[in-house]
């Protein structure tokens, strides 16, 4: 017995086999593999189906786990149009492969999701704890359900049952309650996956795209229609010109959808500034109608706007109006003239009232003075010992507060101020100089004396 183990030298005994591949290699193959040839899902759904949790989320990076999602997604996805949204040849046939691939790549989701979750529940004591699904995962699975999950050329039921479960693993695998919270995130949580999604759909939403894939636009406003305010302001460029471009098309169908979506985005975000780029279509369409510069639209929004303003108590809120009321006036020009004495009733309120460190509200209203007193400087001279004694306070207050006001903020809110006056005697001729001679002299307070002496030097 010994003679025949002889041959053997203990080396060799102990020579280790070849080492197993890491489950962010396996992952990396299979997603490979799926790009070069749809027969390989099997093994792919194979691999997950025997794949141990611990091995599946101890060595597979999240960048692999991702990968693996989008060419899932891809294999799934229907077949794609011309540019102008023609179908390709052989239509019947290729979205029949679809629907069938479609099955199995939502049920190669359903293994991985599971097997992820068990990864976190697996873990012994004292190790670790694993983190959520990779948001990319949660991102490729989300769109893949909702692209197949209603009935569509390319779906069957079989199919839509899948994507459908599959939705549903989603929001439990997220811990949430709906989709809604799914995409939004949970209250106070900024985590939502709605920016993953819209921005995994960035590519397929541009003006050459966006009629390649015909899920897409689906995929986009039935998920924009379940994020709400606040959570929609933060997405509002990535989710404004899609909208636009559905808007825009030719084909009525597109049309209504846009139209809806921009009807969901101007309730559910600050959208005073989109007005402005919507209102000029608006106009256009009631001057072809006959209508004349007394209804117009803009009047109408900055009535509502300075109403809400006069009565707007709320910090947060104040900051917003302000910020966004330059542009009203600068769109308006000289027709802002319709809305002075309005105007001046905010803007004499919002110079009185400091708004916290930033002072947006202030530095918001400064710019909006000054935009009126450059467009409606006519009107100015009367107004002259109404807006002198508001903006003289305004210096006044600011040096002497000694609150958390940032210096900076302090000495933007003397610029703002110094700049309205050296505008206010300009287009009263001189006479703010003529009223604030004697002052000039007799100011002992060096940041006051520097503002006054500018607008004395000014020409």
């Amino acid at each position: 017995m010994a003679g025949s183990s002889s041959g053997r030298s203990p080396s060799a005994e102990r020579e280790p086999g070849p080492a197993a591949p890491s489950a962010e290699q396996a992952l990396l193959r299979a997603g490979l593999a799926l790009a070069e040839r749809p027969g390989a899902l099997r093994e792919l759904s194979a691999l997950l189906e025997a794949a141990d949790p611990r091995w599946l989320r101890g060595s597979a990076g999240s960048a692999a786990l991702g990968r693996l999602a989008a060419a899932l997604g891809g294999l799934a996805a229907p077949p794609r149009r011309e540019q102008d949204g023609a179908e390709p040849p052989g239509r019947d046939a290729a979205l029949a492969a679809v629907a069938e691939r479609a099955e199995r790549v939502g049920a190669a989701f359903l293994v991985l999701l599971q097997k992820l979750e068990d990864a976190r529940s697996q873990q012994p004591p004292g190790a670790a704890a694993a983190g959520p699904v990779p948001q990319r995962v949660l991102g490729h699975a989300f769109i893949f359900a909702v692209t197949h999950k209603d009935e569509r050329p390319w779906t069957t039921a079989r199919s839509r049952a899948v994507a459908q479960e599959l939705l549903e693993r989603l929001v439990r695998a997220a811990g949430c309650g709906s989709v809604e919270e799914f995409l939004r995130g949970k209250e106070g949580d900024e985590e939502g996956r709605f920016g993953e999604v819209m921005g995994l759909l960035k590519q397929e939403l541009t003006k050459d795209t966006w009629k390649c894939n015909p899920a897409s636009k689906d995929v986009f406003s039935w998920s924009l229609l379940r994020v709400s305010r606040p959570w929609l302001c933060p997405h509002l460029e990535r989710v404004l010109p899609p909208a636009l471009l559905l808007s825009d098309d030719f084909q009525e169908e597109n049309k209504v959808l846009g139209v809806r979506c921009l009807h969901h985005i101007v309730l559910n975000v600050a959208v005073l500034l989109c007005l402005l780029d919507l209102l000029p279509v608006l106009e256009r369409c009631q001057r072809r109608q006959g209508h004349g510069r007394a209804t117009s639209p803009w009047d109408q929004v900055l009535q509502l706007v300075l109403t809400h303003m006069e009565a707007e108590h709320r910090l947060a809120l104040r900051r917003v109006y302000a910020g966004t009321l330059p542009a009203f006036v600068t769109r308006l020009g000289i027709l802002i003239v319709r809305h002075l004495k309005r105007l001046e009733r905010v803007i004499l309120g919002y110079l009185e009232v400091s708004d916290g460190p930033g002072e947006e509200a202030r530095l918001g209203i400064l710019e909006t003075l000054q935009c009126t007193i450059e467009h409606a400087w006519p009107r100015m001279p009367c107004r002259l010992p109404v807006l002198l004694k508001a903006l003289l306070r305004l210096l006044w207050d600011v040096h002497t507060e000694r609150g958390p006001t940032p210096e900076p903020v302090r000495a933007a809110l003397l610029h703002r101020a110094t700049q309205c006056l050296i505008l206010l005697d300009r287009c009263c001729q001189g006479q703010v100089k003529v009223l604030l001679a004697g002052l000039h002299s007799c100011c002992e307070e060096s940041q006051l004396q520097e503002c006054l002496r500018k607008v004395q030097e000014s020409t």
